[in-house]
């Protein structure tokens, strides 16, 4: 049996990664040392450093050039390789036939694993198999809850994007919104179209959709300005990213629109736009911790056998709404690049 064929069929009982990997670095203590020996022998453990062999791990996302979303999954990710003693090769393409091909990339330099995002699953689903014949194991994160477990893959963390934009809905439903926009700015990510069908699912007033280049600012602003000429009645912007929405508070501004605006994701410029009152709320789905999670995963598989979820549920990072009730919980962290 490969390592992608698959865990679920084991009779290992999942255990929380936390604990899995602090009971691997306090292995060495026994009943005899208890009480303030204890206490003292703890406070001598390197904090959190793992002493196992070396190992590479290969992250692989769609990430378009200039989306700050991604910054703060690799410095997560980053993070786990530094305290798991993992070399981490982070590539990215926002076109899915060249990840596709990183990721083939990846597995001929016979990696110990992969964490990769699945915005087009279909078009990787071959390297994916291809990586379980390798013996590599492979987790899921940000997009692809809904394909990860079809593909073979060992874990996912990330949100399930169609339970967030049903949030978004409601969300837009309690502040008496009528008519909103959802803009896209890839047209088949898988995840962005799900963000906007949940959206409408349970939105009870008119949801337009409106495709922009995420990839070209400028071409965005223009696109949603055009659209808030063009019709008046729209009171309610969402966009799916947060570079996206702080250019379309722009667009709100140079057509003259009276409409709000809300946004999935955050960065720190947008925190600051959330406790300026210019956008309202952000659905946040803590891509720090899929980074952290998706990399720390593939060290607890290899040293001790560990799979959240046990192989069936997917590890949920959101969705969680912060708007100005709560967005000073999480800005000191924002400024420094880690919510």
């Amino acid at each position: 049996m490969d390592r992608l064929s698959h865990p679920r069929s084991r009779r290992i009982t999942p255990v929380v990664a936390a604990a899995a990997a602090a009971a691997l670095l306090v292995a060495g203590c026994s009943s005899s040392s208890g009480g303030k020996k204890a206490d003292e022998a703890d406070n001598n453990i390197s904090a959190g450093k793992a002493s196992t062999p070396r190992m590479t791990v290969a992250m692989i996302t769609h990430a378009a050039p200039g989306d700050t979303f991604w910054d703060t999954v690799r410095k997560g990710a980053q993070a786990a390789a530094a305290k798991d003693n993992i070399k981490l090769v982070y590539s990215s393409d926002p076109n899915a036939g060249n990840q596709a091909n990183l990721m083939q990339n990846a597995i001929d330099q016979k990696v110990d694993g992969i964490a990769v995002t699945l915005a087009k699953p279909d078009a990787l689903k071959n390297v994916v198999a291809g990586a379980g014949q390798a013996g590599i194991p492979v987790v899921g994160f940000n997009s692809g809850v809904s394909d990860w477990k079809k593909l073979g893959m060992l874990e996912f963390f990330g949100q399930d994007e169609t339970v967030a934009g049903e949030a978004f809905g409601k969300k837009l439903n309690e502040v008496g919104a009528k008519h909103t926009v959802c803009v896209v700015q890839e047209q088949g990510n898988i995840g962005l179209t799900q963000r906007c069908d949940g959206l409408k699912k349970t939105f009870s007033g008119k949801t337009d959709i409106l495709y922009a280049n995420g990839t070209d600012m400028p071409s965005v602003k223009s696109t949603i300005t055009a659209k808030l000429k063009q019709d008046s009645s729209i009171d309610f912007v969402a966009t799916l990213a947060a570079p996206i929405a702080l250019t379309a508070s722009q667009s709100l501004s140079e057509s003259g629109s009276k409409a709000k605006l809300a946004t999935f994701d955050l960065n720190k410029d947008l925190v600051k736009a959330v406790q300026d009152g210019k956008i309202q709320w952000a659905v946040d789905q803590q891509p720090y911790l899929q980074g952290y999670l998706s990399v720390d995963s593939l060290w607890l598989y290899k040293n001790n056998g560990n799979y959240s979820g046990g192989g069936a549920a997917a590890v949920l990072t959101g969705p969680a709404i912060v708007d100005k009730s709560n967005i000073d919980e999480v800005a000191a962290f924002a400024a420094k690049g880690t919510r």
